[in-house]
């Protein structure tokens, strides 16, 4: 299949890239590389340096491409700084993606993926979380991708588009070529190994006393490769129908587990220090996968936290710069 895949230089979609083309498939990465690396592109996939908010450079990847779907990861992602710059999320995010729709409608192609977002469930009723839960977003970003999501219904109601909405709780890991390089670097698991790397002198645990057994907030870890698996076989099965599913390992991890974890791989001290709780932090989020099981046969093979820790500990040793040259 022919896929264009937006976002693709970034640390999700470029492991989607490096699936797809070992799957077969041929891939157009879409990239404007603000915070996606050239580097992380696959040899075999043709990058195009693009911007959504473009609509002439998306309709010119279109037209001479030609794909047959889209795989959409690119977006503003950071929680924290949507609150702080909405309109970079509630206006960048959804009208990135109207356009990107736009066009998509305009050259005929008819199914795409969306990478949605844990951060619709901001007050659940219920753990794990399943896809019947509410949506309550619990930021700009959260709220973004559920605009993203309503979109998709209606134009597959008005225009016969097929969608699959993945919502991740916390993507972590790596393949032996790629992994995660973010700037400035938020994300826990690639925080604790810049300690073990000599690159931070601590790790910064926000808040001791939450009611979990250890006191600090517990998180739902999924490898990369495993959230891409998914998307593949949501793709696959487009044709009977959309799809809207939970991406997890259905499992919790606290982040003094993540901690104690890269120490054991490391065989770093890892010191930490703790300080207070950050606004908005829930204590547990957990995501109930059971309908992409039932449904898709999806299962992750990283199911626990030390093996996703290892991966990524094996490629920030070897890349300890990341992509940086």
């Amino acid at each position: 299949m022919k896929i264009l895949v937006t976002g693709g230089a970034g640390y999700i979609g470029s492991v989607a890239t490096e699936v797809l083309v070992a799957g077969g498939h041929d891939v157009v990465v879409f990239d404007n590389l603000q915070q996606g690396h050239r580097e992380a592109v696959h040899p075999r996939a043709r990058l195009l340096v693009g911007d959504l908010a473009h609509p002439d450079a998306i309709d010119a990847a279109m037209r001479d491409f030609k794909p047959e779907a889209v795989m959409h990861f690119a977006a503003n992602s950071l929680v924290g700084q949507s609150m702080q710059e909405p309109f970079l999320y509630l206006e960048d995010n959804v009208v990135n993606a109207l356009n990107l729709l736009r066009s998509m409608d305009r050259n005929g192609v008819r199914k795409i993926i969306l990478s949605s977002t844990a951060n619709l469930f901001a007050d659940p009723l219920k753990m794990p979380i399943t896809e019947d839960e509410r949506i309550i977003p619990g930021s700009p970003y959260g709220e973004s991708k559920g605009i993203i999501e309503r979109f998709l219904h209606w134009l597959s109601v008005t225009r016969g588009l097929r969608y699959a909405c993945l919502r991740y709780f916390n993507a972590a890991g790596a393949t032996a070529e790629r992994g995660e390089h973010h700037t400035p670097e938020l994300h826990l698991i690639p925080l604790v190994l810049q300690v073990a790397l000599g690159q931070r002198a601590d790790i910064t645990v926000f808040g001791d006393d939450y009611p979990t057994p250890d006191g600090t907030c517990v998180r739902d870890y999924i490898h990369v490769t495993d959230l891409i698996d998914a998307h593949v076989r949501a793709l696959d099965a487009l044709e009977d129908g959309n799809r809207t599913y939970n991406l997890g390992n259905g499992q919790g991890f606290s982040v003094n587990e993540v901690i104690t974890s890269a120490r054991r791989i490391t065989g770093h001290a890892i010191p930490t220090r703790v300080a207070g709780r950050r606004a908005g932090d829930p204590a547990i989020l957990v995501a109930g996968s059971d309908r992409i099981r039932q449904e898709l046969g999806w299962n992750p093979n990283f199911a626990d936290i030390d093996s996703i820790i290892e991966s990524a500990w094996i490629w920030h040793r070897k890349n300890p710069r990341g992509y940086a040259t």
